[in-house]
């Protein structure tokens, strides 16, 4: 099998003895050039358009169930495939901790050591310059933070990228310095990263993926272009134009959902994305009340990066040039604050993130019609640290119930590397609100799984119908009945794009 899937895949397909969630009886399902042409009880739908399209393969997928194919709506694609070449440091509870996973490093040979993963906001010790200097010596080390918004450096890694002054005694960078930073460690040659990327997309497929939106920092238009010309097309892929770019993307006319030319109808356009305040873990999430611990520091209140009045005319400009704002907010007052920007604009888009909201502000996502793009796994990782910074307003973090009750669009996925590039692991957080046997967080919140499942198809919904796509998920268990551990580690036995198998263990 290629890496764009099976050398035959245009060739129609008969899937028999399949089950539909939810449904009883076995059903056989006719793919015709790259769409469900018929959905018929078992043993009635050999014939079905032979006479047009010629014999179908049939394919015996032995009571197993099919879904609409599964879409992550918020990755960063190159982040994602670099982090199994960094250090690990998700295991690190302490300063300290990581501190000694460099120093093994170091010890192990390292010339460079580049780690992702921490999360100091429960730390007992603070990150220093020092602490990394004393581990290290004269080896540059930078450590990216868990959630993408902070780096933790020591001086040769400071002196090599001229933020020496920056860091200062903390040896952190935070919000745009830190993405400043981060560009820097992403210029890898194209054909390195396009294979680790290659790689990546594979593995998201075996877990049922067809499609992801990538809000990668970079140029995206010609990074996926290249890669399509290069045989990696097992996911439909939409990219985001952030405000380095906006000129760029407007001049070269791209608007929001435009095909890329070349590359088969995978690859198009997306929104607009704007950050306009921090993160939770790094304590700049922009809310109304101040963190607690930082009463009297430079931002209480956290940041917000992108003021208002240059906001509102940022959104217009893309909104009128095709490209849908795509805006990050995590906490309730830049959410707020976006609400009166798309308002102000009168346009559609979506929040990105959205984890911290205000009740009355539910009902505003509803009636301006802005989608709500939230990553459930995040309130897994995020609960303790919520309860320490967010007190008293955690029955406000990550609604998803009051959202989807209210009638707004939701669309879940992972931030990826922030979470795995998973949607089951998506959907499990967002039905059962917990990991590792622990109670439910905010269990008043969560989602039925159909609705987490339609939240995960890119607007195909929880079930498969005729005339649709034939992007589909082929698993063992019905997700409708798993408990959330099952949708978790949910078995996928194949994935078809356009008809096409990007997995498939059927044999």
């Amino acid at each position: 099998m290629s890496e764009t899937g099976r050398a035959d895949a245009a060739e129609p397909l008969l899937l028999v003895g399949a089950r539909l969630p939810g449904s009883p009886g076995l059903v056989d399902l006719h793919v015709v050039a790259g769409r469900v042409a018929s959905i018929r009880p078992t043993g009635t739908a050999d014939g079905d358009g032979a006479a047009e399209t010629g014999p179908a393969r049939r394919v015996d997928l032995g009571g197993r169930f099919v879904v609409p194919g599964l879409h992550d709506r918020h990755v960063h694609a190159s982040q994602w495939a670099m982090v199994s070449r960094r250090l690990d440091l998700a295991s690190a509870g302490s300063a300290a901790d990581a501190a000694a996973l460099v120093a093994a490093s170091v010890d192990a040979g390292a010339v460079e050591v580049v780690g992702f993963g921490y999360r100091d906001g429960l730390w007992a010790d603070a990150p220093t310059l020092a602490r990394l200097d004393a581990v290290s010596g004269d080896v540059p080390v930078v450590l990216v933070a868990a959630d993408l918004h902070a780096c933790w450096l020591n001086s040769a890694a400071a002196r090599r990228h001229g933020v020496h002054d920056a860091v200062g005694e903390s040896g952190l960078l935070r919000e745009d310095e830190c993405f400043a930073l981060v560009r820097e460690l992403d210029d890898i040659a194209d054909d390195v990263l396009d294979a680790w990327v290659g790689e990546a997309s594979e593995r998201a497929a075996a877990r049922g993926v067809v499609g992801v939106t990538d809000y990668e920092m970079r140029w995206n238009r010609d990074d996926w272009a290249r890669r399509a010309a290069r045989g990696i097309r097992s996911l439909r892929v939409s990219f985001g134009v952030y405000t380095q770019h906006l000129d760029r993307a407007i001049a070269e006319g791209l608007r929001t959902g435009d095909e890329i030319e070349g590359t088969a109808g995978l690859v198009t356009v997306g929104g607009h994305k704007v950050i306009t305040d921090g993160s939770l873990n790094t304590r700049t999430a922009w809310c109304f009340d101040p963190y607690p611990g930082l009463e009297g520091h430079e931002h209480p209140f956290g940041l917000s990066t992108v003021p208002f009045d240059d906001l509102v005319p940022l959104m217009r400009t893309a909104s009128r040039s095709g490209l849908t704002p795509a805006v990050h907010a995590i906490g309730d007052r830049a959410n707020a604050r976006v609400l009166d920007a798309f308002e102000a604009v009168g346009c559609r888009g979506s929040i990105e993130h959205a984890q911290l909201l205000r009740h009355d502000d539910v009902a505003r996502f509803a009636a301006l019609g802005v989608v709500a793009s939230v990553q459930p796994e995040h309130a897994m990782d995020d609960r303790d640290v919520a309860e320490r910074y967010w007190a008293g307003r955690t029955d406000r973090a990550f609604m998803l119930a009051e959202l989807a009750a209210a009638g707004v669009e939701l669309a879940l996925g992972s931030d990826a590397p922030v979470a795995p590039l998973d949607p089951w692991v998506a959907i499990a957080a967002a039905v059962g609100r917990t990991r590792d046997g622990r109670e439910p967080w905010h269990p008043e919140q969560a989602i039925e799984a159909r609705v987490a499942l339609a939240a995960s198809t890119n607007g195909a919904g929880s079930e498969v119908r005729e005339g649709a796509p034939a992007d589909l998920a082929v698993v063992d268990l019905d997700p409708l009945a798993c408990t959330t551990d099952e949708l978790r580690v949910m078995p996928v036995a194949a994935t078809l794009l356009g008809g096409r198998f990007t997995h498939d263990t059927l044999g």
